[in-house]
């Protein structure tokens, strides 16, 4: 999606203003956090890719959201399903800032920008929302071809090129599109057959 909001000025203005907010480095593989618990606060990722996971009863990967630099996640972004855990894993290394959003009731650093930073709250909240939107839109597609067509076409327009590196594994990508791994794959031969697309590993041009 596109990014209007700017999530490195926030984190700078964040950082320097309040001594609440904490930066931690976290290696691939690493829980970042979980949604289980209602915490008051949110995260953004600063360096690295990361991705929000679950498991069905059946113990099925289920891939919710990847995340990159400048995301932003935390249990008040999303609901709560208390009969499932949600985890946040590191892809690769990491760097994270955590952050209570009820900033003004337990600082006691007495920030002078702590009104500013509540303002700019919502939009960083509305940029999540965007991110969330498109996701949905992308789960409503209702064949495996729109599925991959529709994630490609916004791959190009985040990479303003027709041309693009997929950000993870094939694996990866169906648990994310939620599809057969076997079914992707077909339907990826028959748009290189078909010459919609032209695919060398991971690198992707729409035709």
């Amino acid at each position: 999606m596109k990014k209007y909001f700017d999530v490195d000025n926030f984190v700078t203005k964040l950082q320097k203003s309040c001594k609440l907010s904490v930066v931690k480095e976290f290696q691939a593989d690493e829980v970042i956090t979980t949604f289980l618990l209602r915490r008051s606060q949110f995260c953004v990722l600063l360096e690295g890719e990361a991705q929000l996971m679950t498991y069905d009863k059946d113990g099925n990967r289920k891939i919710i959201y990847f995340y990159k630099k400048n995301d932003t996640f935390g249990e008040a972004l999303f609901k709560i399903y208390m009969d499932r855990e949600f985890f946040v894993i590191a892809k690769k290394k990491c760097k994270v800032l955590f952050y209570p959003y009820d900033v003004i009731e337990n600082c006691t650093q007495s920030c002078i920008y702590h009104i500013e930073i509540l303002k700019d709250l919502p939009n960083l909240i509305l940029h999540s929302i965007a991110e969330q939107n498109f996701r949905i839109l992308l789960l409503s597609a209702k064949t495996v071809r729109d599925k991959l067509l529709t994630y490609f076409n916004n791959l190009a327009i985040e990479n303003n090129s027709k041309t693009f590196e997929l950000p993870f594994s094939l694996t990866d990508l169906s648990d994310y599109l939620m599809i057969e791994r076997t079914a992707m794959m077909r339907e990826l031969k028959r748009l290189k057959d078909e010459k919609i697309i032209k695919k060398t590993k991971n690198k992707i041009t729409l035709l």
